[in-house]
């Protein structure tokens, strides 16, 4: 590819074989190899009565699943602002939409057959009133279900609008899975103008949409499937934290993600330095509002000295748990953000690794010390070990597995979006039947 200069756009013909380069086949394999293994392990703990399979699958679950949520709403959040900057990049965070439809699966399945074995309260009611109504299976389990498969089915209609435009103008390519789902976004894909306008409007009500069930579901999410472990604890800073941990660690694995697909599809001359600073200034950002709301909620409880919130922070702050609560926010917090200050380690790959990978398994101890603590109370011994590491492992392959199979069965960059001759017109509204500008109330 011929270099360009900032303000050069790269050509259809250009991007075209960059969106349609195929990931490595043996690492597709190695990671469906790795979930087998990692799940195998889970069945066996599950059928045989070890509790802790089930306790490792639900952390594990919203790790993974956070981060997944947090991307697609990401990439909402650059339609709502009509963002320009991210186009190069924006699909290696719609890609993030493959796992959740199996996390809705994963979460089906911890609510008919796994709550017993986590939560206190899915055999003993609590005593509060208010809190048995709340944690009542009746309600509880289609709460939960109908809050996450509205997001999952939201994030899935998003991203099929976005994946749609670039299908219908590039060659058939691609896993052979996804073949009659290309077949159907062609159907009746008409004039670029149109339908570049069409999906744009489409696509910023969805957007909304998800913006607001993101932050809403997940805050009754992460009561229901993180807080709830603790049946004594509350706190309306919870749900925040929970969330925009995923954001934090999704935009760190994004700063990871984005170098890698860089290098694979030889886009040096599309994704460069702008890319990679922007990216890792909001890493830094979005890092410091986690310190403060995790700052927050532990000041505000701190002072109000309410035994019913104290005892969550003191067990956490008790041996054995102790190493693993301060490893998570020096992880979270004090590596990155005074380590992401300045220019250079944002857009420097050593450093932007460093940092990335501290936040991202700080968010996993975090995710840990989210719900063991509040299962197990005071202990003399972590358990932390094969349960917790081999099922961690299963997810993990179970996610690249479902990310690489949906990159490599549609093109992996918007395409239709950096090229189309009517590309800078989004940035005014129009009626997508009339094509005429839509007034600024509108």
């Amino acid at each position: 590819m011929s270099a360009h200069g900032p303000h050069d756009v790269p050509t259809r013909a250009e991007l075209a074989p960059m969106a349609t380069r195929a990931s490595s086949a043996t690492l597709r394999r190695f990671a469906l190899a790795l979930a087998a293994a990692g799940f195998a392990l889970f069945l066996y703990g599950a059928f045989t009565g070890h509790a802790r399979a089930w306790q490792a699958f639900q952390f594990n679950w919203m790790f993974f699943t956070t981060i997944s949520s947090a991307a697609v709403a990401f990439a909402a959040v650059q339609r709502i602002t009509t963002a320009r900057w991210s186009r190069p990049v924006v699909r290696f965070f719609e890609g993030f939409v493959a796992w959740l439809p199996i996390a809705f699966v994963l979460l089906a399945a911890t609510m008919f057959f796994g709550l017993d074995q986590i939560y206190t309260w899915a055999t003993t009611p609590p005593h509060a009133h208010e809190k048995a109504v709340w944690l009542a299976k009746s309600f509880l389990i289609p709460r939960d279900l109908v809050v996450f498969g509205l997001l999952t089915a939201l994030s899935v209609w998003f991203v099929w609008n976005s994946v749609r435009l670039d299908v219908a103008i590039l060659p058939e390519g691609g896993l052979a899975w996804a073949k009659g789902l290309r077949e159907r976004m062609r159907a009746g894909f008409g004039d670029e103008r149109r339908e570049l306008h069409t999906q744009h409007s489409l696509q910023g009500k969805l957007a909304v949409l998800i913006a607001i069930l993101f932050g809403f579901g997940w805050v009754v999410l992460a009561w229901d499937l993180s807080m709830s472990a603790d049946v004594h604890f509350h706190s309306t800073l919870y749900g925040w934290q929970v969330f925009m941990g995923g954001w934090v660690a999704m935009l760190m694995l994004m700063a990871l993600l984005t170098r890698l697909w860089r290098n694979h599809l030889g886009m040096q001359d599309v994704i460069g330095e702008q890319q990679f600073h922007d990216i890792g200034k909001l890493c830094f950002a979005f890092t410091a509002f986690w310190g403060y709301l995790t700052f927050s909620q532990y000041l505000v409880i701190w002072y109000g000295n309410i035994p019913e919130e104290t005892h969550f922070f003191s067990l956490r702050l008790t041996a054995p748990w102790t190493p693993l609560t301060l490893a998570y926010v020096a992880g979270m917090f004090v590596l990155p953000f005074f380590g992401l200050m300045g220019k250079f380690p944002k857009i420097w790959t050593p450093t932007m690794t460093i940092f990335a990978l501290s936040s991202i398994v700080g968010l996993w101890i975090h995710r840990y010390t989210e719900i063991y603590p509040s299962i197990y109370g005071e202990v003399a011994t972590l358990p932390l070990g094969a349960w917790e590491i081999g099922i961690f492992a299963g997810f993990l392959g179970l996610w690249a597995w479902s990310y690489l199979m949906f990159m490599d069965a549609f093109p992996k960059v918007r395409v239709f979006m950096m090229t189309t001759a009517a590309r800078d017109e989004v940035q005014v509204p129009v009626n997508a039947e009339t094509m005429e500008p839509l007034p600024a109330h509108e």
